[in-house]
């Protein structure tokens, strides 16, 4: 069995002198609650919206959306914001079903963050 580590990285870089934690792999039942603990830990030591890149994450199941669901709120209560950005396809289309992606701000790109 492999180690749910080895399936999934999350880093936290700067993109455009913006934090970004960029998050690469599966996120599914084993993967998610290391997903869940590096972002509640990133959050922990950024300032600001949390910008998630999710353009390299090729699977998400119902474990994943929760986890995101999950931080979201914690997030929130601090008075901050969540954006979910670059969503694959397959990625997109479970938010979509669930109607979460009316839940989450989801945008392409950077640039497309919302300033506020």
């Amino acid at each position: 069995m492999n180690d749910p580590a080895d399936t999934l990285q999350v880093n936290t870089t700067t993109a455009s002198g913006v934090p970004l934690v960029s998050v690469r792999g599966e996120i599914d039942l084993r993967s998610s609650p290391i997903l869940r603990e590096s972002l509640l830990e990133s959050a922990a030591k950024l300032s600001g919206p949390l910008l998630i890149d999710l353009s390299e994450v090729s699977y998400m199941d119902s474990s994943g959306v929760g986890t995101l669901v999950f931080v979201k709120r914690e997030i929130e209560r601090s008075g901050r914001r969540l954006v979910l950005i670059g969503l694959q396809p397959r990625v997109r289309s479970v938010l979509e079903i669930t109607h979460l992606d009316k839940f989450f701000t989801i945008v392409q790109s950077l640039d497309e963050v919302p300033k506020s």
